[in-house]
């Protein structure tokens, strides 16, 4: 199975990668801080606004339900735009709909700004992979996609948790205020790094990109992707009453568990990316049997400290293990449509966390408590190993 992504270089002979790689794993970093920096500072988005923890973690919801329609559709809208346009006006938007949130006490207009600020960050995920992988060229755009979508990962490590501390230290608005200053700036950053578009390139056609979805094989590694957020993102979601109330420590905590789940989704895209590309199968099967195993024992064990941590520090490990992979997966079986498909897998992971974060939601009010999150996420993680036989016995 070749799950490499082909890309026709800007620089087809070196394998140093060039500075718009690291300018557009920057922006991932933004992206990625900002869908998920809400699950650290619930409480007090609750508090403020007068709502319930439950209901403030539609935020997530919503912003996951952006990306799932926003990823696709606007890959196919701005297919014929110069990408460094797409690009640098996705980061505008992001910073106009950041700086709503923190402007604004209207909780539907803050799920407002969420659901633009998620468009515009679908349209940034689906440019930027292939971008950065065709500005390093054939012999490192494994290197290159690694680095951009390293950024994504990155901000769980740095992102959420310096969001979380901020936002509990000197309010929730904060975060979102660096966030918009710093995608502000970002967007004329990339405008003048990224290059123009290769004017040797075909022209891009929609029906063409349309056509290399037609294998089963895609649409079974997409609901494998959609599964995968769906069991440990529904947990990750409400990580905070999870920590407070069952485990019983501090709100301070919180900040540095996310630190902890961070740096197991690192290592695990890390060596998930290395691995998976001589083995793909054997990683899937064994971050799935894994996933499940942890979720099960955090949801046995989450009263005591010491076994939360760890099991925390697994589930960012073997929950995220199998992304890169899966990414790998969906656009190799459609080579033909790189940005579609990876806007796709980018939907998918996201149909995860919105159907995941929203029943956990629903669970978390229930009288399972804390806990509710964490059966959802097991029942889920079960689930995973549909797709991958299918997906197996297709390949």
């Amino acid at each position: 199975m070749d799950v490499s992504i082909s890309a026709e270089p800007s620089t087809p002979t070196s394998t140093r990668l060039p500075p718009v790689v690291f300018v557009l794993a920057a922006g991932t970093f933004l992206m990625g801080t900002t869908e998920f920096v809400v699950a650290g500072i619930l409480p007090e988005i609750a508090a403020d606004l007068g709502i319930t923890v439950s209901h403030a973690g539609l935020m997530i919801t919503v912003f996951a339900i952006g990306m799932i329609v926003g990823t696709p559709l606007m890959a196919v809208i701005t297919l014929k735009l110069p990408r460094r346009v797409t690009l640098s006006l996705s980061l505008l938007i992001y910073a106009v709909g950041h700086a709503i949130v923190a402007l604004t006490s209207s909780y539907p207009l803050i799920l407002g700004a969420r659901f633009l600020t998620a468009l515009a960050t679908g349209a940034f995920w689906a440019v930027a992979a292939v971008v950065g992988a065709q500005a390093a060229g054939p012999r490192a755009a494994s290197r290159a996609l690694g680095v951009v979508l390293g950024g994504g990962m990155l901000a769980n490590v740095l992102g959420v948790p310096l969001g979380a501390f901020a936002g509990q230290a000197l309010g929730w608005r904060g975060p979102f205020w660096a966030l918009a200053v710093l995608a502000a700036v970002g967007s004329v950053v990339v405008y003048r790094t990224v290059g123009d578009d290769p004017g040797t390139a075909p022209a891009p056609s929609i029906r063409s990109e349309l056509a290399a979805l037609k294998d089963v094989r895609v649409w079974l590694a997409l609901a494998g992707c959609a599964i995968v957020c769906g069991s440990s993102l529904s947990v990750y979601s409400y990580i905070a009453p999870l920590i407070t109330e069952n485990t019983g420590l501090a709100s301070g905590a919180v900040p540095a568990l996310l630190v902890v789940y961070g740096v197991g989704a690192l290592a695990g895209s890390y060596f998930g990316g290395r691995f998976g590309a001589e083995h793909p199968y054997r990683v899937l099967f064994v971050s799935a049997s894994m996933t499940f195993v942890v979720l099960g024992g955090l949801l046995l064990l989450s009263h005591s400290a010491v076994p939360t941590v760890i099991l925390i520090a697994l589930l960012g490990l073997f929950g995220m293990s199998t992304n890169p992979v899966l990414i790998g997966t969906v656009v190799g079986f459609a080579s033909a449509a790189p940005t579609l498909a990876s806007a796709l897998s980018t939907s998918a992971f996201n149909v995860g966390t919105a159907i995941g974060s929203s029943i956990a939601g629903v669970a978390l009010a229930s009288p399972l408590g804390p806990s509710g999150p964490v059966v959802v996420g097991t029942v889920v993680a079960a689930m995973y190993f549909a797709p991958l036989l299918l997906l197996r016995a297709r390949d």
